[in-house]
């Protein structure tokens, strides 16, 4: 029986990394009826952090360390590649290695890179544009089972030994301009002909601590920075009877997290409820992210999420509605912001997305929608420079919005015309700030608190934090280093501007408030100082520093923060 390996390089061991993609491949090769018992198939997948990579110092020793991994017990008659952004140059060096090997291994790739400019990958024999579901069991029964030679082309395949050919007679290289005015995908399978490989076994989530969930493919938004921009515009749902099966599957392994894939989770909000219902009934006390739209949130939806442990992560990209209408996105401020309300007083965890270098935007720009983000409360705000993706709409636009942009991965927009390279410099910069202080700091219960009294909106107090970390070159690896640094950050702000009286209840709150979430978010516990009764620190006055200084007694007493039986709790040492 032949081999086939699907396989992939991943950034990480996690169950974001989790190789899916290859996953899917795999399972239907071995459930596609042209194929299924016909061929041994293997799952091989890689990742950064694998030990054995990590001691290599080279791209190229990389790849060639993959490479005899793949072929170390005989030559597989075929290995399909699943190609990303962050994996594209590897994989392509993987692939040229594995035919200097073994050159009868038939080398296919597929996934969103290939699929914006399928020819363009030349180091592979056949590219698979679209979902190849389909394609590849058909591609494989051709190449090893048919014994008639002559067959019709199969629609989003691309053959790419001849073209090799051409290249290595005439020394020359296909790059974008040689990309066919019309990618031809291959036809997708309906979601209930795609096997599931959770469970038919070619994946065990077990192995990367969670999940990477597909609930359904397509969106129903074309904002143009996405692949789903040229992709299927309507939504195709999983079966429930499948889903149902799948998380009864997540509940028997223990898994902890479930990374939910699917665009717009509650574009359907009786699915969504419907959904939310049947996780929490069959994996109570399993955490569970999702990505959402804003303005589909209801009061009612929100009270659906607060009934399981869960996060949602929403995109807002930009505070800036002409920005936004730019990459095909609109936004109401004050839907927006009265839907995240409705989170907020469920209790729900969320976070915003937001991108730097969008087409229109500036510098000012995205201060001003860091500041209309961080006044809504999110519990992490993730800023991103724009990636000029190949494959989608703004790839096809970004020369008329007058976009530079990096011609190999990520794709980075380098300038534009209303935002500079300085500029975006300082965006990234601003960036880390906010990644560090606010995301790694734990700092969304106090950090709106400690701010008012400063009286400057959040993107200048990150801008400050910039300075103040530029000048002083902390250390702040680990948790307790960036408290300490939140803390002499605070601490000079306070003192600048002569609020001295303040700063002990600052201090202490921001103390009280952190040993607090690392103990919510994964049970360190801690016992530490404080100046203030912690009772007095939890209570709504302390919302209020100015008020809270003035009024509140002190009480020096050393405290435990500690995983109770009714959750975290604290107690006076």
């Amino acid at each position: 029986m032949k081999q086939v390996i699907c396989t992939t390089l991943l950034v990480e061991t996690s169950p974001q990394g989790l190789p899916l993609g290859a996953a899917c491949i795999a399972s239907a090769i071995k459930s596609n009826v042209r194929t299924a018992g016909k061929f041994a198939v293997e799952l091989q997948d890689f990742s950064l952090e694998d030990a054995a990579l990590c001691r290599l110092q080279t791209d190229a020793q990389k790849a060639d360390y993959i490479a005899r991994a793949l072929v170390q017990n005989g030559a597989p008659a075929a290995i399909c590649f699943s190609v990303y952004v962050w994996n594209h140059k590897l994989l392509e060096a993987v692939s040229r290695k594995v035919k200097n090997l073994s050159p009868s291994v038939i080398c296919i790739a597929g996934g969103p890179e290939v699929t914006a400019n399928p020819v363009a990958f030349t180091q592979f024999d056949y590219t698979i544009a679209g979902q190849g579901e389909g394609a590849v069991p058909e591609l494989l029964d051709e190449l090893f089972l048919q014994e008639d030679s002559r067959h019709a082309p199969i629609p989003g395949v691309y053959v790419h030994k001849m073209l090799r050919q051409v290249q290595q007679e005439n020394g020359e290289q296909l790059n974008d301009s040689d990309a066919p005015q019309t990618v031809v995908r291959a036809c997708p399978l309906s979601s209930e002909l795609i096997s599931s490989p959770y469970l038919d076994g070619t994946l065990d989530p077990q192995k990367y601590g969670g999940a990477l969930w597909e609930l359904a493919r397509g969106c129903p938004f074309k904002c143009s920075y996405c692949y789903e921009s040229k992709g299927e515009q309507k939504i195709a749902y999983f079966p429930l009877e499948r889903l149902e099966k799948e998380i009864e599957l997540f509940a028997r392994k223990k898994i902890p997290q479930v990374f939910v894939l699917d665009p717009t989770y509650n574009a359907n909000k009786k699915r969504a409820v419907d959904m939310l219902r049947m996780i929490a009934k069959k994996a109570p006390g399993m955490f569970f992210y999702f990505e959402a739209r804003a303005e589909f949130i209801d009061r009612e939806l929100a009270r659906a999420f607060a009934t399981i442990p869960c996060a949602l992560q929403i995109g807002l990209q930009s505070a800036d509605p002409a920005v936004l209408k730019n990459v095909h996105r609109t936004l109401d401020k004050k839907l927006f912001t009265r839907n995240i309300g409705f989170l907020n007083d469920a209790g729900v965890i969320f976070g915003f997305d937001l991108i730097f270098g969008l087409p229109g935007d500036t510098y000012a720009g995205f201060c001003r929608s860091i500041d209309f983000a961080l006044g809504l409360y999110p519990n992490n705000l993730e800023l991103f420079c724009l990636s000029v993706l190949p494959g989608t709409t703004l790839h096809d636009d970004a020369a008329g919005f007058g976009l530079e942009w990096e011609q190999e991965p990520p794709y980075h927009v380098l300038r534009t015309p209303q935002f500079s390279a300085p500029d975006l410099a300082k965006a990234e910069k601003l960036a880390k700030a906010v990644n560090l202080f606010y995301n790694d700091g734990r700092a969304v219960p106090w950090f709106n608190t400690i701010l008012f009294p400063l009286n400057i909106k959040p993107s200048r107090f990150f801008e400050e934090f910039v300075r103040f970390t530029d000048a002083s070159s902390p250390s702040h690896t680990g948790q307790d280093k960036t408290e300490r640094l939140q803390i002499d950050f605070v601490r000079k702000l306070y003192r600048e501007r002569h609020l001295e009286k303040m700063l002990t209840a600052a201090e202490d709150i921001i103390i009280m408030n952190n040993a607090l979430s690392r103990c919510t978010a994964d049970g360190t516990e801690s016992t530490f100082n404080l100046r203030y009764h912690p009772d007095d620190i939890m209570s709504e006055y302390a919302m209020d520093v100015a008020f809270f200084s003035q009024n509140c007694g002190k009480q020096t007493c050393r405290v435990r923060v500690f995983s109770g039986k009714n959750g975290v709790d604290w107690r006076l040492v």
